[in-house]
């Protein structure tokens, strides 16, 4: 059955922290408590949005951080709605989804999303734990949703041919893009020579198809399109979103979520008059480099197995495409906030707040994350 996304909500403010820096500290021996820098995430996302913690009402948390400190902390003391979520990187889209219907159902008026990751400063290497689907995996070898994905794309290069240089085009640009931001764990160009110098982690993928692991925090605040607008920035309206799942025994799927990729954009293109030709940037969840070939395909954007010739013909890099691609540098660059920094960067492109990385004219912009549970959202100027 269809059912029509909720109307009127928009982001007002975003936050976020100086993740190079964060990481440049960590090899000097300091490390920040998770706490302190969700609550510097939020207060940035507060002072952007020209609010005071007065306007929360609703707080939703995510990864290391929970309600209960947090909102004592920011002296939050009785919020109308309040939930956590565990910390794998889908959840970003879920918390967007839990917002605005929280939102819309009348359960809250001003919702803060507060994520914190201190992947880094714990020692995490996102390996299986054996939980879940992970089980099924382990006695092969797989030991991890690397591996997982490279026997997918193992799989995929075998379908629809070998290219040598298909994942480097990906890396190479995501460098590109943040050696034009200034937050940026990774800030040096890289070269397709450079690419294939690095190791592999698990064949076929190197070293820069996986996200990095770095500490950060990301705020979000969503209200009504109306309150929005007697804030200080532009709201940036969710002009529509969608979500599906495609739940099997095992990470990888035979079909690389191409079904559930196709549904879940079937079911957005319904709820809005924004077609692909209009997005002026795509945001696309990169655990791991192959996804976004899975994204750009799964989501229309070219047909099955045309993505590296998408890569070629259309482009992905700001100043030769026209829609380019994970601008901030996503999270093989930028930094693994598992979604939320590609939500934020979203945001700010449709503001026009990016400086030399900015897209021109951009009045839309599209996030997308294919995973086991997989969203999008469709960002417009309000």
């Amino acid at each position: 059955m269809e059912r029509d996304y909720p109307e009127g909500i928009a982001v007002v403010g975003v936050g976020d922290v100086d993740y190079g820096r964060l990481y440049r500290e960590y090899k000097t021996g300091a490390v920040r408590d998770r706490y302190d820098l969700a609550i510097e995430a939020v207060l940035d996302a507060l002072d952007d949005a020209g609010a005071t913690r007065d306007d929360i009402d609703g707080v939703i948390c995510v990864r290391d951080v929970g309600y209960e400190r947090l909102c004592a902390e920011l002296g939050i003391e009785r919020p109308d709605f309040a939930n956590h979520l565990e910390g794998d990187g889908r959840q970003s889209g879920m918390a967007l989804h839990y917002a605005a219907m929280a939102i819309h159902s009348g359960l809250a008026e001003c919702v803060l999303i507060a994520y914190a990751n201190v992947g880094r400063s714990a020692g995490a290497n996102y390996g299986s734990n054996g939980d879940g689907a992970d089980a099924y995996g382990l006695p092969h070898g797989m030991t991890s949703p690397g591996a997982q994905v490279a026997s997918m794309y193992a799989r995929y290069s075998y379908e629809f041919g070998e290219d040598p240089d298909r994942l480097g085009k990906l890396a190479v640009s995501a460098r590109r893009h943040s050696s034009l931001n200034p937050r940026a764990v990774l800030s040096t160009p890289l070269t397709l020579e450079d690419y294939h110098e690095t190791r592999f982690i698990t064949e076929p993928l190197r070293l820069n198809d996986y996200a990095l692991i770095n500490d950060g925090a990301v705020a979000i605040l969503v209200t009504t399109e109306e309150r929005a607008r007697a804030m200080r920035k532009p709201p940036v309206r969710i002009a529509a979103a969608s979500s599906g799942a495609d739940m099997s025994a095992t990470y990888a799927k035979t079909d690389f979520y191409y079904g559930a990729a196709r549904a879940v954009a079937e079911r957005l293109s319904r709820r809005t008059d924004i077609s692909p030709a209009d997005v002026k940037t795509l945001q696309v969840y990169d655990n791991f480099s192959p996804t976004i070939l899975f994204s750009l395909e799964g989501f229309g954007f070219c047909g099955r197995g045309e993505a590296g010739a998408y890569i070629d013909d259309v482009g992905i890099t700001l100043g030769r495409s026209i829609r380019p691609l994970n601008t901030s540098g996503g999270h093989t660059a930028e930094g693994y906030l598992q979604g939320f920094n590609q939500l934020v960067e979203a945001v700010r492109q449709v503001r026009g707040e990016c400086g030399e990385r900015q897209v021109a004219d951009c009045d839309v912009a599209q996030y997308i994350c294919v995973s086991p549970l997989l969203t999008s959202f469709l960002f417009a100027r309000a």
